[in-house]
């Protein structure tokens, strides 16, 4: 089963080897796993491209950590 992809957008509570980390981790108990992320040290801003099973999956897996996204949209890539 192919599982939707998300992307987000935040401030960047994390230092940049904790976002390299987030990249390689397994899927969390939301069913979430990081595609790849974006962030712009300077301005703190994240981009996370996420797999996950919906967007209420994406709120819970950035709340565990204490995370608010400004916007969550489902996306489809247009390179594989």
């Amino acid at each position: 089963m192919v599982m939707p992809i998300f992307l987000d957008v935040h401030k960047v509570p994390f230092k940049e080897e904790n976002l390299r980390e987030l990249v390689g981790a397994p899927m969390d108990e939301y069913g979430v796993t990081h595609v790849n992320l974006f962030y712009n040290k300077e301005a703190g801003v994240c981009f996370c491209l996420l797999d996950a099973p919906d967007t209420e999956s994406v709120i819970k897996h950035h709340d565990k950590v204490n995370v608010e996204c400004e916007w969550i949209t489902e996306v489809t890539m247009a390179k594989n």
